[in-house]
């Protein structure tokens, strides 16, 4: 009666040296929602919030200033300047990601209020490293946090007493 072990730990070798060629995804780490509080009654956040986003030129799918929230349309940006969207092995992810925005405006107190900006990001447009940017699977992204960075410092810079 022959035995079949050698055979298959050959298979077993074939799969594993196969999969070492191979070059994992790796995603990356989710953000949570970026917030900050302001030194600024909520009607005067609102009004430099709602100024600032028009200085942007960032298309705003809804705005409700009675519940606080504004949502923007997705928007395309570069893959690393406000989305990260992993790696495959060593190379990462590189291309275009549409980005949308929803912030959220709450009174904290008659002179506070706190600012959240949530973010959705993905991916289809991409190159595996350098390389051809084509159609592909989609990826989930993350935020760099510049766009968020850069929104606030110009809140900021609008709400100063």
């Amino acid at each position: 009666m022959p035995r079949r072990r050698p055979a298959a730990r050959v298979l077993i070798l074939a799969l594993v040296g196969l999969a070492a060629c191979g070059k994992p995804y790796v995603s990356p780490l989710l953000p949570g929602p970026y917030t900050e509080q302001l030194e600024a009654p909520y009607d005067q956040v609102w009004r430099a919030l709602v100024r600032v986003l028009a200085q942007e030129n960032v298309q705003v799918q809804a705005i409700a200033r009675d519940s606080g929230v504004i949502a923007s349309e997705a928007v395309p940006t570069t893959i690393g300047l406000y989305a990260d969207c992993g790696r495959f092995g060593g190379q990462p992810v590189e291309g275009e990601a549409q980005v949308a925005f929803t912030i959220f405006v709450q009174a904290q107190s008659p002179t506070k209020t706190l600012v959240q900006v949530n973010t959705r990001m993905r991916t289809e447009l991409y190159a595996r490293g350098p390389g051809t940017v084509k159609p592909r699977p989609p990826l989930g992204c993350a935020s760099t946090g510049r766009w968020e960075a850069n929104l606030f410092q110009s809140l900021r810079a609008l709400v100063r007493p």
